[in-house]
Protein backbone atom coordinates (compact mmCIF):
# COMPACT_ATOMS: atom_id res chain seq x y z
CA UNK A 1 0.00 0.00 0.00
CA UNK A 2 2.63 2.48 0.61
CA UNK A 3 3.96 2.05 -2.86
CA UNK A 4 0.69 3.45 -3.93
CA UNK A 5 1.30 6.79 -1.76
CA UNK A 6 3.99 7.31 -5.09
CA UNK A 7 1.54 7.83 -7.36
CA UNK A 8 0.03 11.70 -8.02
CA UNK A 9 -2.82 11.44 -6.40
CA UNK A 10 -5.08 13.01 -9.26
CA UNK A 11 -4.21 9.87 -11.12
CA UNK A 12 -5.07 8.03 -7.84
CA UNK A 13 -8.71 9.37 -7.58
CA UNK A 14 -9.23 8.60 -11.56
CA UNK A 15 -8.43 5.05 -10.93
CA UNK A 16 -10.70 4.85 -7.92
CA UNK A 17 -13.49 6.48 -9.44
CA UNK A 18 -13.15 4.36 -12.52
CA UNK A 19 -13.56 1.44 -10.51
CA UNK A 20 -16.79 2.89 -9.42
CA UNK A 21 -17.80 3.83 -12.43
CA UNK A 22 -16.97 0.09 -13.65
CA UNK A 23 -19.10 -1.55 -10.81
CA UNK A 24 -21.85 1.12 -12.05
CA UNK A 25 -21.95 -1.10 -15.69
CA UNK A 26 -21.63 -4.17 -14.12
CA UNK A 27 -24.94 -3.23 -12.27
CA UNK A 28 -26.35 -2.25 -15.38
CA UNK A 29 -25.34 -5.33 -17.04
CA UNK A 30 -27.99 -6.94 -14.57
CA UNK A 31 -30.55 -6.24 -17.49
CA UNK A 32 -28.94 -8.69 -19.48
CA UNK A 33 -30.18 -11.46 -17.08
CA UNK A 34 -33.40 -9.84 -15.88
CA UNK A 35 -36.21 -8.24 -17.13
CA UNK A 36 -37.84 -6.91 -14.05
CA UNK A 37 -36.79 -5.95 -10.62
CA UNK A 38 -38.57 -7.39 -7.34
CA UNK A 39 -40.35 -4.39 -5.52
CA UNK A 40 -38.69 -5.42 -2.21
CA UNK A 41 -35.27 -5.94 -3.53
CA UNK A 42 -34.85 -2.50 -5.41
CA UNK A 43 -36.10 -0.62 -1.90
CA UNK A 44 -33.56 -2.56 0.38
CA UNK A 45 -30.58 -2.29 -2.17
CA UNK A 46 -31.68 2.03 -2.71
CA UNK A 47 -31.59 1.83 1.27
CA UNK A 48 -28.18 -0.46 1.28
CA UNK A 49 -27.15 2.92 -0.66
CA UNK A 50 -28.29 5.32 1.63
CA UNK A 51 -26.72 3.81 4.48
CA UNK A 52 -23.31 3.43 2.93
CA UNK A 53 -23.35 7.49 1.96
CA UNK A 54 -24.36 8.22 5.54
CA UNK A 55 -21.81 6.21 6.73
CA UNK A 56 -19.34 7.71 4.22
CA UNK A 57 -20.00 11.03 4.81
CA UNK A 58 -18.79 10.78 8.56
CA UNK A 59 -16.31 8.67 9.12
CA UNK A 60 -14.80 9.62 5.50
CA UNK A 61 -15.23 13.23 5.49
CA UNK A 62 -16.50 14.91 8.13
CA UNK A 63 -14.73 13.22 10.66
CA UNK A 64 -10.93 14.07 8.64
CA UNK A 65 -12.00 17.77 8.11
CA UNK A 66 -12.70 18.13 11.57
CA UNK A 67 -9.25 16.67 12.62
CA UNK A 68 -7.50 18.75 9.94
CA UNK A 69 -8.60 21.72 11.02
CA UNK A 70 -7.75 21.07 14.98
CA UNK A 71 -3.90 20.25 13.46
CA UNK A 72 -4.15 23.63 11.64
CA UNK A 73 -5.39 25.28 14.60
CA UNK A 74 -8.40 26.36 13.54
CA UNK A 75 -11.88 26.02 15.18
CA UNK A 76 -12.87 22.62 14.63
CA UNK A 77 -16.04 23.12 13.64
CA UNK A 78 -16.13 26.01 11.36
CA UNK A 79 -14.79 24.22 8.03
CA UNK A 80 -17.24 21.10 8.98
CA UNK A 81 -20.51 23.11 9.44
CA UNK A 82 -19.54 25.94 6.41
CA UNK A 83 -18.39 23.40 4.40
CA UNK A 84 -21.36 20.81 4.69
CA UNK A 85 -23.72 23.69 4.10
CA UNK A 86 -22.38 24.78 1.07
CA UNK A 87 -22.23 21.35 -0.09
CA UNK A 88 -26.22 20.41 0.65
CA UNK A 89 -26.74 24.48 -1.00
CA UNK A 90 -24.75 23.14 -4.37
CA UNK A 91 -26.58 19.74 -4.65
CA UNK A 92 -29.76 22.04 -4.31
CA UNK A 93 -29.04 24.59 -6.83
CA UNK A 94 -28.56 21.11 -9.14
CA UNK A 95 -31.72 19.65 -8.46
CA UNK A 96 -33.79 22.97 -8.90
CA UNK A 97 -31.58 23.60 -12.30
CA UNK A 98 -30.96 19.85 -13.94
CA UNK A 99 -33.80 18.14 -14.94
CA UNK A 100 -34.61 14.58 -13.66
CA UNK A 101 -36.99 12.33 -13.25
CA UNK A 102 -37.69 9.93 -9.68
CA UNK A 103 -37.84 6.28 -10.50
CA UNK A 104 -41.77 5.53 -10.17
CA UNK A 105 -43.04 8.98 -11.28
CA UNK A 106 -45.03 9.83 -13.90
CA UNK A 107 -43.36 11.93 -16.80
CA UNK A 108 -44.95 15.32 -15.54
CA UNK A 109 -43.50 15.17 -12.43
CA UNK A 110 -40.10 15.66 -13.60
CA UNK A 111 -37.71 18.47 -11.63
CA UNK A 112 -35.57 20.87 -12.65
CA UNK A 113 -35.82 23.23 -15.60
CA UNK A 114 -38.88 22.26 -17.80
CA UNK A 115 -37.98 20.37 -21.29
CA UNK A 116 -39.15 17.72 -22.97
CA UNK A 117 -36.61 14.94 -22.85
CA UNK A 118 -37.78 11.82 -22.83
CA UNK A 119 -38.13 10.09 -19.92
CA UNK A 120 -35.24 7.82 -20.04
CA UNK A 121 -32.91 10.68 -20.00
CA UNK A 122 -34.54 12.03 -17.44
CA UNK A 123 -34.39 8.90 -15.16
CA UNK A 124 -30.83 8.52 -16.12
CA UNK A 125 -29.64 12.43 -14.96
CA UNK A 126 -31.64 11.35 -11.80
CA UNK A 127 -29.30 8.53 -11.20
CA UNK A 128 -26.54 10.85 -12.50
CA UNK A 129 -27.09 13.54 -9.84
CA UNK A 130 -26.26 10.96 -7.12
CA UNK A 131 -23.06 10.58 -8.68
CA UNK A 132 -21.91 14.17 -8.95
CA UNK A 133 -21.17 13.95 -4.63
CA UNK A 134 -19.39 10.38 -4.83
CA UNK A 135 -17.27 10.84 -7.18
CA UNK A 136 -16.05 14.43 -6.02
CA UNK A 137 -16.13 12.92 -2.44
CA UNK A 138 -13.33 10.55 -3.69
CA UNK A 139 -11.51 12.80 -5.66
CA UNK A 140 -11.40 14.88 -2.74
CA UNK A 141 -9.91 12.11 -0.15
CA UNK A 142 -7.31 11.00 -2.51
CA UNK A 143 -6.36 14.71 -3.26
CA UNK A 144 -5.46 14.94 0.73
CA UNK A 145 -2.87 12.28 0.02
CA UNK A 146 -0.64 15.15 -1.06
CA UNK A 147 -1.25 17.14 1.93
CA UNK A 148 -1.14 13.82 4.50
CA UNK A 149 0.89 10.73 2.86
CA UNK A 150 -0.19 8.66 5.97
CA UNK A 151 -0.84 5.17 5.53
CA UNK A 152 -3.83 5.40 7.38
CA UNK A 153 -5.23 8.12 5.28
CA UNK A 154 -4.62 6.02 1.84
CA UNK A 155 -6.56 3.36 3.75
CA UNK A 156 -9.60 5.79 4.03
CA UNK A 157 -9.67 7.02 0.68
CA UNK A 158 -9.36 3.44 -1.02
CA UNK A 159 -12.14 2.31 2.01
CA UNK A 160 -14.27 5.42 0.42
CA UNK A 161 -14.22 4.10 -3.13
CA UNK A 162 -14.83 0.13 -2.41
CA UNK A 163 -17.84 1.03 -0.26
CA UNK A 164 -19.27 4.04 -3.00
CA UNK A 165 -18.69 0.88 -5.55
CA UNK A 166 -20.35 -1.50 -3.49
CA UNK A 167 -23.63 0.81 -3.36
CA UNK A 168 -22.98 2.12 -7.17
CA UNK A 169 -23.81 -1.62 -8.11
CA UNK A 170 -27.37 -2.28 -7.37
CA UNK A 171 -27.64 2.12 -8.57
CA UNK A 172 -26.78 0.45 -12.03
CA UNK A 173 -29.14 -2.50 -11.73
CA UNK A 174 -31.52 0.52 -10.57
CA UNK A 175 -31.57 2.03 -14.11
CA UNK A 176 -31.41 -0.48 -16.46
CA UNK A 177 -33.69 -3.19 -15.11
CA UNK A 178 -36.42 -0.70 -14.98
CA UNK A 179 -35.43 1.02 -18.20
CA UNK A 180 -35.87 -2.58 -20.18
CA UNK A 181 -39.40 -3.13 -18.53
CA UNK A 182 -40.29 0.09 -20.42
CA UNK A 183 -39.39 -1.56 -23.06
CA UNK A 184 -35.85 -0.21 -24.35
CA UNK A 185 -33.80 -3.34 -25.47
CA UNK A 186 -30.91 -5.00 -23.61
CA UNK A 187 -28.05 -2.91 -24.78
CA UNK A 188 -29.94 0.37 -24.92
CA UNK A 189 -30.88 -0.34 -21.00
CA UNK A 190 -27.36 -1.38 -20.33
CA UNK A 191 -25.77 1.85 -22.11
CA UNK A 192 -28.21 4.19 -20.37
CA UNK A 193 -26.84 2.44 -16.95
CA UNK A 194 -23.61 2.31 -16.84
CA UNK A 195 -23.57 5.95 -18.10
CA UNK A 196 -25.28 6.93 -15.32
CA UNK A 197 -21.74 6.39 -13.34
CA UNK A 198 -19.41 8.05 -16.17
CA UNK A 199 -19.55 11.05 -14.14
CA UNK A 200 -17.54 10.45 -11.49
CA UNK A 201 -14.62 10.22 -12.51
CA UNK A 202 -14.79 13.51 -13.85
CA UNK A 203 -16.17 14.62 -10.51
CA UNK A 204 -13.25 12.52 -8.85
CA UNK A 205 -10.54 14.26 -10.74
CA UNK A 206 -12.10 17.82 -10.52
CA UNK A 207 -12.09 17.14 -6.61
CA UNK A 208 -8.16 15.91 -6.54
CA UNK A 209 -7.37 18.52 -8.74
CA UNK A 210 -8.67 21.45 -6.45
CA UNK A 211 -7.66 20.43 -3.35
CA UNK A 212 -4.42 20.06 -4.79
CA UNK A 213 -4.12 23.35 -6.41
CA UNK A 214 -6.05 25.02 -3.32
CA UNK A 215 -4.56 23.68 0.19
CA UNK A 216 -6.21 25.73 2.64
CA UNK A 217 -9.85 24.30 1.58
CA UNK A 218 -9.32 21.04 1.71
CA UNK A 219 -11.33 20.40 5.21
CA UNK A 220 -13.97 22.57 3.35
CA UNK A 221 -13.86 20.13 0.49
CA UNK A 222 -13.95 16.90 2.76
CA UNK A 223 -17.05 18.94 4.54
CA UNK A 224 -18.58 19.84 1.48
CA UNK A 225 -18.42 16.40 0.06
CA UNK A 226 -20.51 15.41 2.88
CA UNK A 227 -22.69 16.94 2.71
CA UNK A 228 -23.65 16.91 -1.25
CA UNK A 229 -23.96 13.30 -0.41
CA UNK A 230 -26.37 13.85 3.04
CA UNK A 231 -28.22 15.72 0.51
CA UNK A 232 -28.64 13.11 -1.94
CA UNK A 233 -29.30 10.85 0.70
CA UNK A 234 -32.53 13.08 2.44
CA UNK A 235 -33.79 13.84 -1.05
CA UNK A 236 -34.13 11.00 -3.01
CA UNK A 237 -32.49 7.93 -2.10
CA UNK A 238 -34.53 7.36 1.81
CA UNK A 239 -37.75 8.78 0.32
CA UNK A 240 -37.49 6.61 -3.39
CA UNK A 241 -36.55 3.57 -0.97
CA UNK A 242 -39.65 3.71 1.76
CA UNK A 243 -42.09 3.60 -1.39
CA UNK A 244 -44.19 0.68 -1.28
CA UNK A 245 -45.35 -1.68 1.64
CA UNK A 246 -41.66 -3.08 3.00
CA UNK A 247 -40.50 -0.14 4.55
CA UNK A 248 -38.52 -2.49 7.03
CA UNK A 249 -36.40 -3.91 4.11
CA UNK A 250 -35.25 -0.45 3.32
CA UNK A 251 -34.74 -0.04 6.66
CA UNK A 252 -32.59 -2.96 7.25
CA UNK A 253 -30.64 -2.22 3.79
CA UNK A 254 -29.97 1.10 5.31
CA UNK A 255 -28.41 -0.71 8.94
CA UNK A 256 -26.41 -3.10 6.26
CA UNK A 257 -24.84 -0.61 4.42
CA UNK A 258 -24.23 1.51 7.09
CA UNK A 259 -22.42 -0.67 9.01
CA UNK A 260 -20.12 -2.26 6.07
CA UNK A 261 -19.19 1.57 5.27
CA UNK A 262 -18.43 1.79 8.44
CA UNK A 263 -16.71 -1.58 9.07
CA UNK A 264 -14.51 -0.40 5.66
CA UNK A 265 -13.33 2.79 7.07
CA UNK A 266 -12.60 1.77 10.35
CA UNK A 267 -10.96 -1.60 9.33
CA UNK A 268 -8.69 -0.50 6.69
CA UNK A 269 -8.62 2.87 7.81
Amino acid sequence: MERLLDYNPVLLALGATLFTWFLTAMGAAMVFFFKTINKKVLNSMLGFAAGVMIAASFWSLLKPAIEMAEENGDIPWVPAVVGFLLGGAFLLLIDKILPHLHMGLAREKAEGIKTQWQRSVLLVLAITLHNIPEGLAIGVTFGALAHNSDVGMLAGAIALAIGIGLQNFPEGAAVSIPLRREGFSRLRAFNYGQMSGIVEPIAGVAGAYLVLSVTPILPYALAFAAGAMIFVVVEELIPESQTGNETDLSTIGAMLGFATMMLLDVALG
